[in-house]
């Protein structure tokens, strides 16, 4: 469905990005990964599926990185036919307590990072009339949780840049949606779920039954492979009037 389109996918070295992209790479995109971490071995995994794969290690709080990222793609497939800013970072405390550069790095990274990619990335969509920006938002991005403050307004401001994006291309074939996660087992959240053990000396199945039964009524966790199968649906002809929507996928979270 996708064959000869290019997919940037930022953050996706592991974990959700890494999820999307695949699912993209399996419908024939071309993918430019960006991250942290190892790299080899995710370019590995999506050459496997049969698809032109790129790397390019953007800190995603520097905007002139960002730029020299899209820059990048362009010399290696032409244009981004297809943006998922999915790139974020996590810092829990109290609103009093919150270290101002880590509320600094969350707005950069969680939330600027997606205007700045948007923003280099539409006009060759504009151009072609056919693009497909898909912003990685949260459940936080529709309500809120005690000691995240950076976090939940990161999010909810992408859910804004989202249906902005989406009314500026109205009448285009460009669109813009978000996805909002619940409880994703993440390397991230397993740490959590790990750490939540040791504290309570209780196995790692208990854990992740608290972790879960608090907010999430399926007490279950959403896969990064759902994700990337949402995702996909958002570039397929089906969703063509799809439009400025944060579609949350967080087991009954929302619905309480």
């Amino acid at each position: 469905m996708l064959k000869g389109k290019t997919a940037l996918v930022t953050g996706s070295t592991s974990g959700i990005g890494l999820g999307i992209a695949k699912a993209l790479a399996q419908q024939g995109a071309n993918i430019v990964l960006n991250g942290f971490g190892d790299s080899e071995g995710p370019k590995a995994e999506i050459a496997a599926l049969g698809v032109k794969v790129a790397y390019h290690g953007a800190d995603m709080s520097q905007p002139t990185d960002i730029e020299a990222m899209m820059r990048y793609a362009a010399d290696q497939f032409g244009r981004v036919d297809i943006l998922v800013n999915n790139a974020g970072i996590q810092h829990v405390a109290r609103i009093e307590n919150f270290p101002v550069e880590r509320w600094d790095a969350i707005i950069a990274i969680n939330m600027s990072s997606a205007f700045h990619a948007t923003r280099l990335a539409l006009p060759a969509m504009q151009t072609a009339n056919w693009g497909r920006i898909i912003n990685l938002a949260s459940v936080h991005g529709l309500v809120g949780s005690a000691e995240k403050s950076a976090y939940v307004t990161a999010k909810h401001g992408v859910i804004g840049l989202t249906k902005v994006t989406a009314l500026e291309n109205a009448t285009s074939g460009v669109t813009c949606n978000a996805i909002c996660p619940g409880w994703v087992l993440t390397p991230l959240v397993q740490k959590q779920v790990d750490a939540k053990a040791a504290a309570g000396n209780i196995s790692i199945e208990e854990a992740t039954k608290q972790l879960l039964i608090e907010k999430e009524p399926s007490v279950q966790f959403t896969t990064p492979e759902e994700l990337g199968a949402l995702a996909v649906f958002f570039c397929s002809p089906a969703a063509n009037n799809v439009r400025g929507v944060a579609w949350n996928m967080d087991g009954g979270w929302t619905a309480q």
